[in-house]
């Protein structure tokens, strides 16, 4: 089963929660036992799992991706200026596996699975796929 799902960003940078989307997607599918990939299909974006908790775990991320990838550098030789975009998203990946077990996403307790923009506003999309077993 495969799904795909669209959102629209707000910022340049920013970490969109999509654990309850890609549970109700596991639900719809009535799997009990398997595995979920969420795949994004885009070269300034990605997706990771990371803590759902406390908010300030995605302002403090965003802020040392731009630390680590400045927006500006005068070295970067890409004509669309977005390398730091690029670089964010090859950090965090394209894709996260997650386990279903008994119909249900197996995250810990403070986990969640976030879209990462590094290039928006942007209408973007996210796929994902559950293999059974």
């Amino acid at each position: 089963m495969l799904k795909k799902f669209i959102l629209q960003t707000s910022r340049r940078d920013e970490m969109i929660d999509i654990t309850m989307s890609i549970q109700q997607f596991v639900h719809e599918s009535a799997v009990s036992e398997g595995i979920v990939v969420v795949y994004c299909p885009h070269t300034t974006a990605g997706i990771t799992i990371n803590e759902n908790a406390d908010p300030d775990v995605k302002r403090d991320m965003i802020r040392r991706f731009d630390e680590l990838y400045p927006w500006e550098n005068p070295l970067d030789r890409h004509f669309e200026g977005n390398t730091a975009a690029h670089m964010k998203a090859s950090t965090v990946g394209a894709s996260q596996h997650v386990i279903i077990l008994e119909g249900n996403l197996l995250l810990g307790t403070w986990q969640g699975i976030y879209f990462c923009e590094f290039d928006g506003p942007r209408k973007r999309t996210y796929y994902a796929k559950i293999l059974k077993g």
